[in-house]
């Protein structure tokens, strides 16, 4: 493999990610291709982004975000107080348990504070698309035009609620707002930033029927506390959710897809502490926090994540190729590893037979975010 992307691990299966900017063909060697079925191979090209044609500045950090977001809110900070349970406890208690699927190992279900009132979770199972508006081959969310995407997403939400009619399935847009980039661009960051238009599309596009929206920021050589802030107006909406991803977290100056990044639980809890923050000072129900997992190494110190009554948080499984492979990486990464609420993400091109929601639903734990790409 090329200097600096190596396996530590050689025993155990792992998801390699070649690429960042363009597909990277790290197996030329003869030795090299005989190690192919050994691995799973997972890629985005985010560095020729194009939307009707055109390209955006690579030597730019942000695409166009010269013009503030439709919302602004002021900013301000709220003192961590404690609150009253005002849900329904026994009936919470009763639908977390029922995601355990019966575990008998202790992890399941997770101990952690009660929600604030109107929390999504775990009333209601997230069924979302996921994608970029310049790029085609990032997801679903980008590949198709809007009408025939959304009415995909419409069908995957019938199947969803056939093989699960205790809880409400509701759609989403996972929308990668923030992209890792191979180029470091003019503030020497490694990502790029999408104008605050395409979110506000997205948003458009959510809003007839209903749909939650995710933004979602891989950070390159920036933090997750200086992405996430950015964004503050949109998390400040009431159906405007944030997903994290540490695959292309590079904290030793790797350029994003030559290893695989990681977070660490402060980096996560930095997330947690600017959506509460958001939470309190604008009287909002719980946000929803995705955070992507495919290996052991991408989320560190696990137990020091903290849980709160006004972020819920997702860990979800984030990687493509055989149902086997899947399936061991969400329980080693995701069932041992227990945080708080499961997520499961499904390829329409690249996974080997995507798992049905009948056979999801036989999960332990049972995920409650679904992430098609």
């Amino acid at each position: 493999m090329k200097a600096g992307c190596v396996i530590r691990d050689q025993e155990q299966p792992h998801w390699v990610t070649p690429a960042v900017v363009d597909w990277i063909n790290m197996f030329t060697g003869k030795n090299r291709r005989d190690l192919i079925p050994f691995f799973t191979i997972s890629f985005l090209w985010l560095s020729t982004i194009a939307c009707n044609g055109g390209k955006t500045d690579e030597t730019d950090e942000t695409v166009n975000r010269t013009e503030k977001p439709e919302t602004v809110k002021e900013n301000s900070v709220e003192k961590k107080t404690a609150h009253p349970i005002n849900i329904d406890t026994a009936d919470f208690n009763k639908r977390i348990l029922a995601l355990s699927n019966s575990d008998t190992s202790g992890r399941w279900p997770v101990k952690a504070p009660y929600p604030l009132p109107g929390a999504l979770l775990p009333y209601h199972r997230i069924v979302a698309f996921y994608g970029n508006l310049y790029s085609a081959r990032m997801g679903i969310l980008g590949e198709l035009p809007r009408k025939e995407m959304l009415a995909k997403l419409e069908g995957e939400i019938v199947k969803w609620k056939a093989a699960d009619s205790t809880v409400q399935t509701i759609p989403a847009l996972h929308y990668i707002a923030v992209t890792a980039q191979g180029e470091p661009g003019k503030n020497n960051m490694h990502r790029l930033r999408m104008p605050f238009h395409q979110i506000d599309t997205i948003i458009s596009w959510a809003k007839p029927m209903n749909a939650l929206v995710f933004l979602d920021i891989q950070v390159g050589h920036s933090s997750v506390k200086a992405e996430v802030t950015e964004l503050e107006p949109y998390l400040s909406l009431p159906n405007v959710h944030l997903g994290i991803d540490p695959e292309f977290s590079m904290k030793k100056g790797e350029r994003p897809g030559s290893v695989i990044g990681y977070f660490t639980a402060a980096d996560i809890n930095d997330a947690i502490d600017i959506l509460a923050d958001i939470v309190r000072k604008n009287k909002l129900p719980p946000k929803i926090l995705v955070v992507h997992r495919f290996t052991q190494g991408m989320v560190k110190n696990y137990k020091e994540i903290k849980t709160v009554p006004e972020v819920q948080i997702v860990m979800n499984m984030d990687g493509f190729g055989n149902r086997s492979l899947k399936k061991d990486s969400y329980v080693s990464y995701i069932y041992r590893e227990p945080v708080q609420f499961t997520g499961f993400k499904l390829f329409y091109k690249n996974d080997q037979k995507m798992y049905t929601p009948e056979e999801i639903m036989k999960f332990t734990p049972i995920p409650i975010y679904i992430q098609y790409q």
